[in-house]
């Protein structure tokens, strides 16, 4: 068995140019987090669409992003048992199968079905982090690492204009078929290129802790996003709510008690690792209202009061500016942490998103204002994303990295998440009909602004309390510095 895990490790030195290996798993990257705002652009259509009410079809987006947050840790074990290179190609076979199902459909419960699929693959974020982890030479570690943390931003913003340019002039099912074929590549390249993953942790899968976690954050992710509609104080609510919550708890008390958990929830526990994870929720919550909102002021028509009237191509394009600024910021990200550290990274990124949020909310009446505060958010995900593994890895094991990070995508997933329900519920809450369409008012706006930058200095608060320092990282053995 030593022999054999031996040669196992030296073929890590005989593995593709580093540089190959990041491009792909950057792609990857990428078209996972394309699959946030794959429909954004047709989402005002899909009840006319699908047959179906504005409730049910909020979970053609809702459905991806609670697939995300559930299939993510529970990749990162597998991972860390199997091998991250294999689950990161069966994460993407579940992507190509989700794509086709709802490319093929043309009812609520296909699509439903085919985008819950599609948001399994976000689990190759954290595996593609762990991997460089286990094959990158120290120097590189941390710029790969902002690279494709920034994927995770990246990818939905670029995604937005070649979503809205296919729904404008093409069948909305061709934005399905174009998933099928990225995920479709990305597998034929992580294939070629990836190594095979040799450092693992042999073990049990715990069945019970995936089956409690999915049905806690399930319940959680219902009482928020059809809490307005039941009334947040009614019995359906209450129950899907307390009694997720409630799950949840039991679930953090029984992976205490086993020899193989899910996730070390003692190792989750530790102050530094707490600390991030919480943060990422306030992150993930402040990206993904700005995915919500903006395009949907951007895109109402000035009559409203509360629109700017551009076209659903031109609106996109406002968006996708934060894109690129996480694409350019992520090498710098990963020097800068070399020179101050993750947590000052960290801690700038939420000043960033903080500073968006009260910019348009003092001034956020123009395209050009939204556009400065899209591109303060550019900022703020860019340098948060990348610091929160760097913050994670240095305070783990090795050996756990792929289900740590699997962990804090969850806790950004729980902030997307939430954030889609919670914005697509204030909005409800105070529209009014206008022609027989209800339109969000100007102030519903404001309190999306008000509840989106309380969330990024919640992330300040908790990043200001994580230590400054740590314990040397344990390197790969075969690797030199």
């Amino acid at each position: 068995m030593a022999t054999r895990d031996e040669d196992a490790r030296r073929r890590l030195t005989r593995m593709p140019r580093q540089g190959a290996i990041v491009a792909v798993l950057a792609l990857t990257g990428l078209a996972s987090s394309f699959m946030f705002t794959l429909v954004v652009p047709i989402q005002a259509q899909l009840p006319e669409l699908l047959g179906a009410s504005r409730d049910d079809t909020a979970w053609v987006v809702t459905a991806t992003l609670l697939a995300a947050a559930i299939f993510t840790p529970i990749a990162g074990r597998l991972g860390d048992m199997y091998g991250k290179r294999r689950i990161v190609l069966v994460l993407l076979v579940l992507l190509v199968i989700g794509s086709v199902i709802a490319a093929l459909s043309t009812n609520l419960i296909g699509v439903i079905i085919g985008r819950a699929l599609q948001g399994a693959v976000v689990g190759v974020v954290p595996l593609g982090i762990a991997i460089l982890r286990d094959v990158l030479h120290t120097r590189s570690v941390n710029s790969a690492i902002a690279l494709i943390s920034a994927t995770l931003g990246v990818g939905g913003a670029l995604g937005l204009p070649i979503s809205a340019f296919i729904t404008e002039f093409a069948d909305w099912h061709i934005l399905f078929w174009l998933a099928a074929g990225l995920g479709a590549l990305c597998f034929g390249l992580v294939l070629w290129i990836v190594p095979v993953s040799v450092l693992r942790s042999p073990g049990s899968f715990d069945f019970v802790g995936a089956a409690g976690l999915a049905v806690g954050l399930t319940g959680i992710l219902v009482a928020v996003s059809r809490g307005s509609e039941w009334g947040w104080l009614a019995a359906p609510t209450l129950g899907f709510g307390l009694g997720g919550v409630a799950l949840l708890l039991v679930w953090g008390w029984y992976e205490l008690r086993i020899a193989e958990p899910l996730l070390d929830v003692r190792v989750a526990g530790r102050r530094p690792v707490l600390l991030t994870n919480l943060a990422s929720i306030g992150m993930g919550f402040a990206l993904f209202a700005s995915n919500v909102v903006f395009p949907q002021i951007l895109e109402l028509p000035v009559e409203t009061g509360a629109g700017l009237g551009l076209s659903l191509i031109l609106a996109s394009l406002v968006v996708m500016p934060a894109g690129l600024v996480m694409m350019v910021l992520s090498p710098v990200s990963g020097r800068l942490s070399n020179v101050i550290g993750p947590r000052a990274l960290l801690i700038m990124g939420a000043i960033a998103l903080v500073a968006a949020y009260a910019f348009v909310l003092i001034a956020g009446s123009q395209v050009w204002q939204i556009l400065v505060s899209n591109l303060l958010i550019g900022v703020g995900i860019g340098f948060g994303f990348a610091a929160m593994p760097m913050l994670i890895m240095r305070s783990v094991p090795q050996n756990e990295t792929g289900a740590s990070n699997g962990l804090n995508a969850l806790f950004r997933s729980l902030g997307t998440s939430t954030a889609a329900a919670v914005m697509g519920a204030v909005l409800a809450a105070s529209s009014t009909v206008q022609n027989g369409v209800q339109i969000p008012s100007a102030a519903g706006f404001h309190l999306t602004y008000l509840l989106a930058g309380a969330g990024a200095v919640a992330a300040l608060v908790l990043a200001l309390f994580i230590p400054a320092h740590h314990a040397p990282e344990e390197r790969h053995p075969s690797l030199p510095e």
